[in-house]
């Protein structure tokens, strides 16, 4: 959502983090209807987290950009060089945002490009072209291959006006932002967010039984920002993993 920079030019209606809504565009960009997205209704309750299916591909977290966020992100990222990974060697698949209010599609964009959720991406769709072009690009000309997609920007427009809400114009700056934790096939896992300076390695070692929603990774991951905010209740969580029946 909000990703306001002085060099945005493009601008996209920011996405509701509804799960059908979020589904319907996976959906219309070429993930198989095997996956989808289901809401977390918490973080710490394992009842509560038995509703999603298992195991979790990915997780977006969506937060309210504050102070103390700002504040952290610039400091975390302060002494770290700028990402210019490309290629098929490439640990972890990572767009730069450069279009205003458009992430939560960056967020689907990297959930469904690493991991296990990547071999759910159908032949000759629009994801399936969109990687093979942007995978040996360096993250600059990703950007720009991001913002000339016509099929990704009528496919974003199209299901952002189906939102609940009043869809919010174009060049309106919203609060909240989303951010991806995936886990890849080497047992990490990644924060993902185009605002930031690169992909950040915020856990190794995870054995094959854990995934995004696992104890170990939500104290890595989205359990942080909780606690940085100290009980800011504007927080929400999608995961995306197996379609239910």
């Amino acid at each position: 959502m909000t990703t306001t920079t002085s060099d945005q030019k493009i601008a996209f209606i920011p996405l509701e983090a509804n799960p059908p809504l979020l589904t319907s565009l996976l959906h219309k960009l070429g993930v198989s209807p095997a996956l989808a997205i289901h809401d977390v209704y918490s973080l710490d309750d394992p009842s509560l987290l038995a509703f999603v299916p298992r195991p979790a591909l990915a997780l977006l977290l969506v937060f309210p950009v504050s102070e103390t966020y700002e504040a952290h992100r610039l400091a975390e990222d302060a002494d770290k060089p700028d990402y210019a990974g490309s290629g098929e060697g490439e640990g972890v698949v990572w767009f730069r945002q450069t279009i205003r209010n458009a992430c939560g599609l960056m967020g689907l964009l990297h959930a469904v490009s690493n991991g296990p959720a990547r071999n759910f991406i159908e032949p000759n769709s629009t994801l399936s072209t969109l990687l093979d072009q942007a995978i040996p690009l360096p993250p600059k000309e990703r950007s720009v291959l991001l913002e000339t997609s016509q099929a990704l920007s009528a496919a974003h427009r199209e299901t952002a006006e189906q939102g609940a809400t009043s869809a919010p114009e174009a060049a309106d700056d919203v609060d909240l932002h989303y951010v991806c934790f995936v886990k890849t096939d080497d047992g990490r896992l990644w924060e993902l967010d185009g605002r930031r300076k690169g992909p950040l390695a915020r856990l190794e070692g995870m054995s094959e039984e854990e995934d995004v929603l696992s104890e170990r990774a939500l104290k890595a991951g989205p359990l942080e920002f909780l606690g940085r905010e100290r009980g800011d209740l504007r927080f929400s969580c999608v995961a995306l993993a197996g379609a239910l029946d």
